[in-house]
């Protein structure tokens, strides 16, 4: 069919352009990616005193509540959020591979049958009818002299890591919010209990106080005063409970399934606390993946200015085609059949109309905005380390506070009740007690929930091998299942 010589000519000539490509690699139109230079706080001003390696366990399991371990790699498995971020990641793999794939030579094959009659009043000759086979294989190949495929495929590249490093960012978001909405929750448990309890308490004293009140024992403003009290403490029940709902929808549709109820595990009281993550600040940059996703968009804006100023150079391509054609099909496989060419190109711009500039302008200036928004990532990274250094110094601070608040309140309800029951005071500073104590106990659970909820903040904010330890759990996508060519 194709006669050995014919191929090797064909051979020939894409192996010498293949050379030819490989000994203009160095000539790559466009400025290399350098790190930008970062300035470093030499250290947090709250220093933690726990081991590096604690920022790479799975910190949520520390709490030891086996529901919470649960729920959170129930989140790593159905979150929608996550979903779409493995579908970015598939779809920028794909990309690139369809960028990459631009370097190399692009061979394809044909057949084709035709069977035609001409016109008798078209020309000469005139009222034929005849057959046309034909079979060929054709290549092309676009020599990247000048770098533009290579920078292309360097952007893609990029594109495919900020991708991956985004789901990393998205990750990093849900089992936090799957942490944190979960100590909210069982807060918002203790509170209702706390609420319930005293309902039920002031109730008591509110229909104890009406009954010595129609008695003529104690007057009727001692008795409004309990009631008063009584329908504070019980419309806090069910607005407690809307918000417990709301909370277990808000838990639910994070993990991937309709609003609805969610397990319980410890209460708030029996939760352990994690370790603290430690770190200096300069591996911040190599620990949080949205601070990775940044550079790597930076480094593929970087490659589009190559990308941009190669179009201001010629593009030069090869070309092949070795076939058969024949008018017979039964002599569409034999010598005489057999036809070929070769050939190149060369496509130079020489009047755009500025459009060329233009196209190198945006991708500068586009470069330059990414510059700014991974130096923005930075520094809000160290922002957020250094709230959440200070959150868990100060939440500790006010929850121990807090504690001694109630203490305090207590102590205060009780003598203030012995003083009721001698005669000594009016009801009024009961009531007083009572409501400053169920107010300090709701306050002293939020400061509670506070101080646990810093502590997933902390390892949100630092980042960390966990991140990599929660993506495990993640299912892959197509892009996660290959191996790149």
């Amino acid at each position: 069919m194709f006669d050995a010589t014919a191929k090797m000519k064909m051979l020939r000539v894409f192996t010498t352009a293949t050379m030819l490509a490989s000994s203009v690699t160095a000539c790559t139109v466009g400025p290399n990616y350098r790190r930008p230079d970062i300035d470093v706080p030499p250290a947090w001003r709250l220093v933690a005193t726990e081991s590096a390696e604690i920022s790479n366990v799975a910190w949520w399991d520390q709490f030891q509540d086996p529901v919470l371990s649960e729920l959170v790699r129930t989140a790593l498995v159905n979150n929608k959020d996550l979903k779409i971020a493995t579908a970015n990641v598939d779809q920028a793999f794909a990309q690139y591979g369809i960028t990459r794939a631009a370097q190399f030579p692009q061979v394809t094959a044909g057949a084709s049958a035709l069977r035609e009659r001409t016109s008798a009043n078209a020309g000469f000759p005139a009222g034929v009818t005849f057959n046309d086979f034909g079979v060929n294989l054709s290549a092309s190949f676009e020599l990247d002299v000048w770098g533009r495929l290579r920078r292309a495929t360097e952007s893609a590249r990029a594109s495919l890591l900020a991708s991956a490093e985004g789901r990393g960012a998205v990750v990093l978001t849900v089992v936090t919010t799957v942490a944190t909405g979960y100590i909210q929750l069982r807060a918002l448990d203790r509170q209702l209990d706390i609420a319930r309890y005293t309902s039920r308490s002031l109730g008591e004293a509110a229909r104890l106080q009406r009954i010595r009140f129609l008695e003529g024992a104690v007057p009727q403003s001692d008795y409004q005063q309990a009631e008063a009290q009584y329908r504070d403490a019980a419309a806090r029940v069910p607005e407690l409970e809307r918000e417990i709902a709301r909370q277990e929808n808000f838990i639910s549709v994070l993990l991937g399934g309709n609003p609805g109820p969610i397990a319980r595990g410890r209460d708030i009281d029996s939760l352990l606390f994690p370790m603290v993550p430690a770190g200096l600040p300069a591996t911040l940059l190599e620990r949080r993946p949205d601070i990775r996703q940044a550079e790597q968009q930076l480094i593929a804006a970087n490659a589009n200015i190559g990308v941009a100023k190669a179009a201001y150079f010629p593009d030069i391509s090869l070309t092949a085609l070795l076939g058969l054609a024949s008018l017979q099909l039964s002599n569409l496989f034999t010598g005489p059949s057999r036809t070929w060419s070769f050939g190149g190109s060369l496509l130079q711009p020489i009047f755009t109309g500025g459009r060329l500039r233009g196209q190198v302008a945006e991708a500068e200036a586009f470069q330059r905005q990414t510059l700014y928004n991974y130096e923005r990532s930075i520094i809000s990274g160290f922002q957020d380390v250094e709230n959440a250094l200070v959150d868990r110094a100060k939440f500790e601070q006010v929850r121990d506070e807090r504690a001694l608040h109630v203490d305090a309140l207590r102590r205060f309800r009780d003598l203030a009740a012995l003083r009721y029951r001698e005669g000594v005071t009016i009801y009024l500073e009961v009531a007083n007690a009572e409501q400053l104590l169920f107010i300090a106990q709701l306050d002293y659970v939020t400061a509670q929930s506070q101080y646990f909820q810093s502590y997933a903040n902390l390892y949100r904010a630092m980042g960390g091998g966990w991140v990599g330890e929660a993506e495990a759990f993640v299912p892959r996508g197509v892009a996660s299942n290959s191996s790149n060519e």
